[in-house]
């Protein structure tokens, strides 16, 4: 099976579609599957490696965020589609390179990944609170139409989290499926917790080993939330002693910085690029705290789940199932108020008890290789039932 995955947002500086593809090449080697990422950016830069490969399609540099090209010459994505001649075909991302793809008159069956869940990202985030989420649906009926009209052009539609999926359906899709994500497997542990390490955490936090660490790791972006969890921090903080470590950069460190202000207990640190040096960091916090309401899976959560590390997360996305079966404690999303009370309560309870309870549970946390088992069985049996006359598709 060849599949070809026309990955909008690909960049070789890192992030975590990247972090994703790389895992998705290896287990695809093991399951005898060929994967080709088509990439946008400049030809020429193309790589191989055993039955992988990347690919370059032209593309123009996204004024957002330099580091990222994006797919406009959808001549020239159908010509190296048509060249690849694949048996599946993935589109990463819901906006115009996943209408390109299903525009594409080739036979293969195809499914649309949603690595991102642009309602949650933008409009709920910006309008919760001031309508409510039917208004702000029929607002924006032309994003659904566009999603309906995709969901009628591809085979699937891959969600990693049940609430994207549900909210989906609601909406009219038909093709949206869960097809949970997980962690790399063999690098995140509760075996790796270093009370030293985490006493130099403590201490750059200007604290003792007595005091309550807490974890953030992400971008700096406003999705993320990341002022909020520093203000929610400095509210639980009166109570106890209690360090925030952030780990991260992004395009809003300047609006995050100005958020720490002078605070000690409070440290930004540049992102962790080394995994183990990065478990190891998770395994020897006290607790994992995130903002962000818009994940479709949280992957951070799922590996300090893995970690043994007890969550705080919102009660909407994909962290909020991550929090499922006692591995966490669930705030209401957005507001700082209930963030600083739910870390008040999860500091309330006794720190060995509540490390045991999460450590017990984190064997049982999926693999990134489960997923794609799973995905790949999926995609094969698409294939065969797809096999035959050519299935007339409406086109996005």
């Amino acid at each position: 099976m060849h599949v070809v995955d026309v990955c909008a947002f690909y960049t070789p500086h890192g992030g975590g579609v990247k972090t994703y593809v790389d895992r998705k090449v290896k287990a695809a080697a093991r399951h005898g599957v060929k994967v080709t990422v088509l990439a946008p950016g400049k030809p020429g830069h193309d790589e191989a490696f055993g039955l992988a490969g990347i690919r370059s399609v032209p593309g123009r540099r996204f004024p957002l965020d330099g580091r990222y090209c994006y797919f406009h010459d959808e001549k020239a994505l159908h010509a190296a589609l048509d060249d690849l001649s694949p048996d599946f075909v993935e589109a990463s991302s819901p906006w115009s390179s996943a209408a390109m793809v299903a525009r594409w008159p080739g036979a293969a069956p195809r499914a649309l990944v949603m690595h991102a869940d642009p309602l949650s990202t933008y409009a709920y985030r910006w309008f919760d609170g001031v309508f409510r989420r039917e208004t702000i649906d029929r607002r924006l009926s032309r994003f659904w139409g566009h999603l309906r009209c995709l969901d009628d052009s591809f085979d699937l539609v891959v969600c990693a989290g049940r609430e994207l999926t549900r909210r989906l359906q609601l909406g009219g899709l038909r093709q949206a499926r869960t097809i949970p994500m997980g962690v790399e497997p063999g690098v995140f542990s509760p075996d790796l917790r270093d009370e030293d390490l985490r006493q130099d955490l403590l201490r750059q936090c200007s604290l003792p080993p007595s005091a309550t660490l807490l974890l953030g790791v992400g971008r700096l972006a406003a999705e993320k939330r990341w002022p909020m969890v520093v203000d929610a921090v400095m509210a639980a903080g009166i109570d106890h002693p209690l360090g925030l470590v952030l780990i991260g950069d992004g395009r809003d460190r300047a609006a995050v910085l100005a958020r720490i202000g002078n605070n000690p207990h409070v440290r930004l640190l540049g992102p962790v690029v080394d995994r183990v040096a990065l478990a190891r960091i998770m395994a020897s916090s006290d607790a994992l705290v995130h903002g962000c309401e818009s994940e479709t899976f949280c992957m951070v959560a799922s590996e300090a789940r893995a970690s043994g590390l007890p969550l705080i997360v919102p009660d909407r996305g994909g962290g909020a199932e991550q929090a499922e079966g006692g591995a966490g404690f669930i705030y209401a999303s957005g507001r700082p108020d209930s963030l600083a009370q739910t870390i008040r309560a999860c500091m309330a309870n006794d720190a060995g008890t509540l490390r045991l309870k999460t450590t017990t549970l984190a064997p049982s946390v999926r693999s990134m290789d489960d997923h794609f088992a799973e995905l790949f069985r999926t995609y094969s049996g698409l294939i065969a039932r797809n096999a035959g006359p050519r299935i007339v598709r409406r086109k996005a």
